[in-house]
């Protein structure tokens, strides 16, 4: 299975770049049916070995010499690069496609980024080590969507504003938005010490090293976004219909990570107009931090992004 996997994700690639330029290589691919496939990355730059999961264009195997736009998807907090398979249908959205849909893993509370501690680095893996392999061994170009929610819909924003022109849309699905806000504030600590993660490793202490939590807090960096369509969603926190069913306790954990969210992503997106960022917004009602709407946004927003890496 290996063996043969790996030969087909090298066709039509240069051979003699199987290895990203930092040296990151793929040790091991999973074929998990016709179009999705496991591969496991041994990476120099998180010092060890990170799982992603990739749904191949339609054309992929038929045309050898095409290369492919490639739409990244960035999972939450306390999850992992299975979710978005799991939890919504994806692989059937994506049955016409003729993008590569990449699925990494970026940790239980990985914050999408370098940590100030030295380890893990993922920004590193996920712009540059990934990007690479992507482009040598399965024949992505240069045209890149990133979409995420919760922790990975700050991850694409994050990512959009610190690497300007990478993308030519980002989608953040019920994601805190700005570093600066006191609930944001809560919610990370709160978040990060029930996985033992002090935020002082992640950007350093909020005081002292103020510049690298900017350097990372998206909505301190409106301008960056020029050249990206930005796209925000979110809901009011108010369970509804799609919500039947979900153990009380869940309910309430979702309705209070939703609930302040509309109005710092409205705000977010004053700003980015007021850049001249081209950006969309839906803040529906009702709406709790969870799967159902996810899935019901994605379904929403996928034809534009399908359309806006073509």
């Amino acid at each position: 299975m290996y063996g043969t996997a790996t030969a087909a994700a090298s066709t039509g690639a240069d051979q003699a770049s199987r290895s990203a330029g930092t040296g990151a290589r793929i040790t091991a691919v999973t074929h998990l049916d016709a179009r999705t496939l496991d591969m496991t990355v041994q990476s120099r730059a998180m010092r060890s070995f990170v799982k992603v999961r990739v749904i191949l264009p339609k054309s992929w195997k038929i045309e050898r010499g095409r290369t492919f736009p490639v739409l990244y998807m960035l999972h939450g907090g306390a999850d992992d690069y299975t979710s978005w398979t799991r939890e919504t249908d994806v692989e059937a959205l994506a049955e016409n496609s003729e993008a590569l849909v990449v699925m990494p893993d970026g940790g239980r509370y990985g914050y999408y980024s370098d940590w100030y501690a030295g380890r893990p680095r993922w920004e590193t893996f996920h712009t540059v080590e990934l990007v690479q392999l992507m482009e040598r061994r399965f024949r992505a170009n240069s045209s890149r969507a990133a979409i995420g929610l919760s922790m990975g819909g700050f991850g694409a924003l994050n990512y959009a504003a610190r690497h300007p022109g990478m993308f030519r849309y980002v989608a953040s699905m019920s994601s805190y938005v700005d570093l600066n806000e006191p609930s944001v504030r809560l919610l990370l600590d709160l978040g990060s010490t029930a996985d033992g993660v002090d935020l002082d490793d992640v950007w350093g202490d909020p005081k002292e090293n103020v510049d690298i939590w900017q350097a990372h807090n998206p909505a301190a960096r409106p301008d960056a976004f020029r050249g990206t369509k930005v796209h925000l969603s979110s809901g009011n926190g108010t369970p509804g219909p799609l919500d039947e069913g979900r153990p009380l306790s869940a309910l309430l954990v979702g309705a209070a990570a939703e609930k302040t969210l509309p109005a710092s992503l409205q705000k977010f997106a004053e700003s980015l107009r007021s850049a001249g960022v081209d950006v969309s917004t839906n803040l529906y009602e009702p709406g709790t931090h969870s799967w159902p709407y996810w899935e019901r946004e994605l379904h929403s927003i996928w034809p534009t992004v399908m359309e806006e890496l073509t």
